[in-house]
Protein backbone atom coordinates (compact mmCIF):
# COMPACT_ATOMS: atom_id res chain seq x y z
CA UNK A 1 0.00 0.00 0.00
CA UNK A 2 1.53 3.50 -1.03
CA UNK A 3 2.27 5.53 1.71
CA UNK A 4 -0.40 8.19 1.50
CA UNK A 5 -3.37 5.56 1.66
CA UNK A 6 -2.05 3.65 4.30
CA UNK A 7 -1.83 7.43 6.31
CA UNK A 8 -5.28 8.15 5.42
CA UNK A 9 -6.45 4.17 6.65
CA UNK A 10 -4.84 5.24 9.71
CA UNK A 11 -6.69 8.23 10.25
CA UNK A 12 -9.70 6.85 9.15
CA UNK A 13 -9.25 3.84 11.65
CA UNK A 14 -8.43 6.08 14.43
CA UNK A 15 -11.54 8.38 13.45
CA UNK A 16 -13.84 5.72 13.25
CA UNK A 17 -12.47 4.25 16.77
CA UNK A 18 -13.10 7.63 18.25
CA UNK A 19 -16.74 8.05 16.73
CA UNK A 20 -17.36 4.20 18.40
CA UNK A 21 -15.83 5.36 21.70
CA UNK A 22 -18.06 8.95 22.11
CA UNK A 23 -21.05 6.81 20.60
CA UNK A 24 -20.66 4.16 23.84
CA UNK A 25 -21.03 7.02 25.97
CA UNK A 26 -23.40 8.53 24.93
CA UNK A 27 -25.34 5.09 24.80
CA UNK A 28 -25.68 5.77 28.95
CA UNK A 29 -27.65 8.92 28.13
CA UNK A 30 -30.37 7.17 26.50
CA UNK A 31 -33.24 5.62 28.59
CA UNK A 32 -33.43 1.57 28.48
CA UNK A 33 -35.14 -1.08 30.54
CA UNK A 34 -34.05 -1.53 34.58
CA UNK A 35 -31.96 -4.75 34.80
CA UNK A 36 -33.82 -7.51 36.09
CA UNK A 37 -32.64 -10.61 38.13
CA UNK A 38 -32.25 -13.80 35.97
CA UNK A 39 -32.67 -16.65 38.21
CA UNK A 40 -34.14 -16.82 41.67
CA UNK A 41 -32.12 -16.00 45.33
CA UNK A 42 -32.39 -19.60 47.05
CA UNK A 43 -34.59 -20.18 49.98
CA UNK A 44 -31.74 -19.05 52.99
CA UNK A 45 -31.22 -15.76 51.59
CA UNK A 46 -33.97 -14.08 53.30
CA UNK A 47 -35.51 -16.70 55.47
CA UNK A 48 -38.83 -17.07 56.86
CA UNK A 49 -39.27 -13.04 56.99
CA UNK A 50 -39.98 -12.40 53.13
CA UNK A 51 -40.18 -8.82 53.28
CA UNK A 52 -37.42 -7.67 55.69
CA UNK A 53 -38.27 -4.51 57.27
CA UNK A 54 -35.98 -0.98 56.18
CA UNK A 55 -32.80 -0.73 57.72
CA UNK A 56 -32.95 -4.55 59.19
CA UNK A 57 -29.86 -6.91 59.19
CA UNK A 58 -30.27 -10.34 57.29
CA UNK A 59 -27.88 -13.00 57.24
CA UNK A 60 -28.30 -15.15 53.82
CA UNK A 61 -27.11 -18.50 53.75
CA UNK A 62 -23.46 -18.98 52.35
CA UNK A 63 -24.34 -19.49 48.00
CA UNK A 64 -28.36 -18.53 48.34
CA UNK A 65 -26.97 -15.89 45.98
CA UNK A 66 -25.54 -17.73 43.46
CA UNK A 67 -28.14 -18.50 41.23
CA UNK A 68 -28.94 -14.47 40.49
CA UNK A 69 -27.34 -12.68 37.70
CA UNK A 70 -28.35 -9.36 36.17
CA UNK A 71 -30.06 -9.11 32.51
CA UNK A 72 -28.87 -7.93 29.26
CA UNK A 73 -27.39 -4.26 29.26
CA UNK A 74 -27.15 -3.28 33.14
CA UNK A 75 -25.28 -0.38 33.33
CA UNK A 76 -22.99 -0.30 36.80
CA UNK A 77 -20.87 2.39 38.41
CA UNK A 78 -18.20 1.52 40.35
CA UNK A 79 -17.11 4.42 43.23
CA UNK A 80 -14.02 3.87 44.22
CA UNK A 81 -12.21 5.61 47.34
CA UNK A 82 -8.88 4.83 48.77
CA UNK A 83 -5.38 2.66 47.92
CA UNK A 84 -5.65 0.40 51.13
CA UNK A 85 -5.66 -3.08 50.36
CA UNK A 86 -9.43 -3.97 51.60
CA UNK A 87 -10.64 -1.21 49.01
CA UNK A 88 -8.69 -2.57 46.24
CA UNK A 89 -9.95 -6.26 46.76
CA UNK A 90 -12.93 -4.94 46.67
CA UNK A 91 -12.51 -2.98 43.60
CA UNK A 92 -11.29 -6.44 42.27
CA UNK A 93 -14.37 -7.94 43.10
CA UNK A 94 -16.42 -6.01 41.46
CA UNK A 95 -14.82 -5.86 38.10
CA UNK A 96 -14.37 -9.60 38.26
CA UNK A 97 -18.11 -9.67 38.32
CA UNK A 98 -18.77 -7.31 35.91
CA UNK A 99 -16.52 -9.12 33.49
CA UNK A 100 -18.21 -12.64 34.17
CA UNK A 101 -21.47 -10.98 34.05
CA UNK A 102 -21.29 -8.88 31.01
CA UNK A 103 -21.83 -5.79 32.90
CA UNK A 104 -21.67 -2.53 31.26
CA UNK A 105 -18.84 -1.15 34.07
CA UNK A 106 -17.79 1.99 34.52
CA UNK A 107 -15.51 3.42 37.01
CA UNK A 108 -15.11 6.45 38.98
CA UNK A 109 -12.54 7.39 41.88
CA UNK A 110 -11.95 10.06 43.99
CA UNK A 111 -8.74 11.56 43.36
CA UNK A 112 -8.00 12.46 47.07
CA UNK A 113 -10.40 13.80 50.34
CA UNK A 114 -11.97 17.29 48.77
CA UNK A 115 -12.97 14.84 45.72
CA UNK A 116 -15.13 12.30 47.66
CA UNK A 117 -18.52 14.69 47.23
CA UNK A 118 -17.78 15.54 43.59
CA UNK A 119 -16.74 12.06 43.12
CA UNK A 120 -19.81 10.72 44.28
CA UNK A 121 -22.21 13.13 42.25
CA UNK A 122 -20.21 12.07 38.91
CA UNK A 123 -21.13 8.81 39.48
CA UNK A 124 -24.50 9.32 39.61
CA UNK A 125 -24.36 11.99 36.67
CA UNK A 126 -23.76 9.11 35.02
CA UNK A 127 -27.61 7.58 35.60
CA UNK A 128 -26.58 4.12 36.21
CA UNK A 129 -28.98 1.58 36.94
CA UNK A 130 -26.33 1.08 40.26
CA UNK A 131 -23.89 2.57 41.86
CA UNK A 132 -21.17 0.00 43.98
CA UNK A 133 -19.00 2.01 46.35
CA UNK A 134 -16.05 0.53 48.08
CA UNK A 135 -13.78 2.50 50.19
CA UNK A 136 -14.44 3.54 54.50
CA UNK A 137 -13.73 7.26 53.46
CA UNK A 138 -17.27 7.36 50.83
CA UNK A 139 -19.78 6.66 53.53
CA UNK A 140 -20.36 10.32 54.58
CA UNK A 141 -20.65 11.64 51.59
CA UNK A 142 -22.90 8.76 50.65
CA UNK A 143 -25.03 9.33 53.67
CA UNK A 144 -25.49 13.19 52.59
CA UNK A 145 -26.73 12.57 48.91
CA UNK A 146 -28.32 9.14 48.66
CA UNK A 147 -31.80 10.53 50.75
CA UNK A 148 -32.17 13.02 47.94
CA UNK A 149 -31.98 10.75 45.20
CA UNK A 150 -34.48 7.97 45.80
CA UNK A 151 -34.62 6.93 42.06
CA UNK A 152 -30.92 6.14 42.55
CA UNK A 153 -29.63 2.38 43.97
CA UNK A 154 -26.45 2.13 45.70
CA UNK A 155 -24.71 -0.94 47.03
CA UNK A 156 -22.33 -0.35 49.77
CA UNK A 157 -19.80 -3.35 50.02
CA UNK A 158 -17.62 -3.57 53.34
CA UNK A 159 -19.74 -0.47 55.24
CA UNK A 160 -23.14 0.65 55.70
CA UNK A 161 -24.73 3.83 56.23
CA UNK A 162 -25.60 4.60 59.83
CA UNK A 163 -29.61 5.54 58.67
CA UNK A 164 -30.15 4.05 55.25
CA UNK A 165 -33.13 4.69 52.85
CA UNK A 166 -34.59 2.51 50.92
CA UNK A 167 -32.06 2.82 47.95
CA UNK A 168 -28.76 2.05 49.70
CA UNK A 169 -28.09 -1.79 50.06
CA UNK A 170 -25.19 -2.96 52.21
CA UNK A 171 -22.92 -6.08 52.91
CA UNK A 172 -20.91 -6.39 55.96
CA UNK A 173 -19.21 -8.84 57.97
CA UNK A 174 -17.72 -9.34 61.22
CA UNK A 175 -14.49 -6.62 60.68
CA UNK A 176 -16.49 -4.37 58.09
CA UNK A 177 -18.68 -2.41 59.62
CA UNK A 178 -18.08 1.04 59.20
CA UNK A 179 -20.33 3.48 59.72
CA UNK A 180 -19.07 6.90 58.98
CA UNK A 181 -16.72 9.30 61.07
CA UNK A 182 -17.04 9.82 64.57
CA UNK A 183 -19.77 6.59 64.54
CA UNK A 184 -18.48 3.06 66.32
CA UNK A 185 -18.25 -0.19 64.42
CA UNK A 186 -20.95 -3.08 65.10
CA UNK A 187 -17.29 -5.14 65.08
CA UNK A 188 -13.68 -4.59 65.36
CA UNK A 189 -12.18 -3.50 61.68
CA UNK A 190 -10.00 -5.70 60.62
CA UNK A 191 -8.49 -5.46 57.25
CA UNK A 192 -7.60 -8.93 57.13
CA UNK A 193 -11.24 -10.00 56.65
CA UNK A 194 -11.30 -8.33 52.96
CA UNK A 195 -10.40 -11.58 51.51
CA UNK A 196 -11.07 -11.83 47.56
CA UNK A 197 -13.43 -14.63 48.50
CA UNK A 198 -15.29 -12.70 51.12
CA UNK A 199 -15.64 -9.96 49.08
CA UNK A 200 -16.46 -11.79 45.42
CA UNK A 201 -19.33 -12.97 47.60
CA UNK A 202 -20.23 -10.08 49.22
CA UNK A 203 -20.40 -8.26 45.56
CA UNK A 204 -22.41 -11.36 44.16
CA UNK A 205 -25.12 -10.98 47.58
CA UNK A 206 -25.18 -7.27 47.44
CA UNK A 207 -25.97 -7.17 43.47
CA UNK A 208 -28.24 -10.35 43.59
CA UNK A 209 -30.17 -8.59 46.38
CA UNK A 210 -30.79 -5.26 44.73
CA UNK A 211 -31.98 -6.96 41.53
CA UNK A 212 -34.38 -9.32 43.39
CA UNK A 213 -35.65 -6.09 45.07
CA UNK A 214 -34.57 -6.47 48.80
CA UNK A 215 -33.47 -3.06 48.92
CA UNK A 216 -32.53 -0.69 52.09
CA UNK A 217 -31.18 -3.31 53.97
CA UNK A 218 -27.73 -5.16 55.43
CA UNK A 219 -26.67 -8.38 54.16
CA UNK A 220 -24.35 -9.94 56.97
CA UNK A 221 -22.31 -12.39 55.53
CA UNK A 222 -20.23 -13.99 58.61
CA UNK A 223 -21.68 -17.74 57.90
CA UNK A 224 -19.47 -17.00 54.89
Amino acid sequence: MHRPLLAAAVTTAAALALLAGCASEADWSQPHPRPSAIGALGAGFIGPDKSPAPESTVTPDPGSWSGVRPSDGARVVLLAAGHDRPTKTLVTAVRKWAEDEDVDLRTVTAADTADLLPATLRAMDLHPDLVISAGNSLIDPLATVTPSHLDQEFLVVGAELAEPTHNVTAVDWTGASFRGEGLGMSSAYDAASFTAARCAAAVRAGTAAVLSGHTGIVLWLDTF
